[in-house]
């Protein structure tokens, strides 16, 4: 027993297990791991801590990009109806603006049509005067009939002429 190999081993071995408890290489293995055990716990809190934050962070960035496309969709919807808007004013002004050159156009035309027959009219008269001067001077031949011609006439270029 005392010179087989595998007997001293194991006496070595208690021997060394003996002196590794009494000197405390248990208590620190034990408050190393402890110690290990406690780190990769606080580490692993860190992570979860983190990947909260992460997934506020996210959710926060979703929320802002949606609202941030939303003030897209109302600015473009705005700059649409107000396009429409100006658009709609530009024919509305355009439309006047040719109702007033149509209105001056006629207008124009009107006085331009009165302008004629006011001077067809005094020409009308101006050539029947004559003609009745040439006629009824042929016709009155001498003093009386000079004065009756030259009233007449007088009466007959007011009359026209008002």
């Amino acid at each position: 027993m005392f010179s087989n190999a595998t007997f001293w081993v194991g006496v070595a071995f208690v021997i060394f297990m003996a002196l590794a408890w009494r000197m405390g290489a248990f208590r620190q293995i034990a408050e190393g791991l402890d110690s290990r055990g406690r780190r990769v716990r606080a580490e692993l809190e860190e992570a979860q801590r983190l990947r909260a934050e992460a997934d506020a962070l996210l959710a926060e960035y979703k929320r802002r990009r949606e609202e941030a496309e939303r003030e897209a969709q109302d600015i473009v919807n705005a700059a649409r109806e107000d396009a429409e808007r100006v658009a709609r004013e530009t024919q509305e002004r355009m439309a006047e603006f040719v109702r007033r050159r149509t209105a001056a156009a006629e207008a124009k035309i009107a006085q331009a049509e009165a302008s004629a027959a006011q001077q067809v009219r005094a020409a009308a008269a101006e050539a029947a005067v004559r003609i009745s001067e040439a006629v009824l001077s042929e016709q009155m031949r001498g003093g009386a009939g000079e004065d009756l011609l030259v009233r007449s006439l007088s009466e007959v270029r007011g009359k026209l002429h008002s």
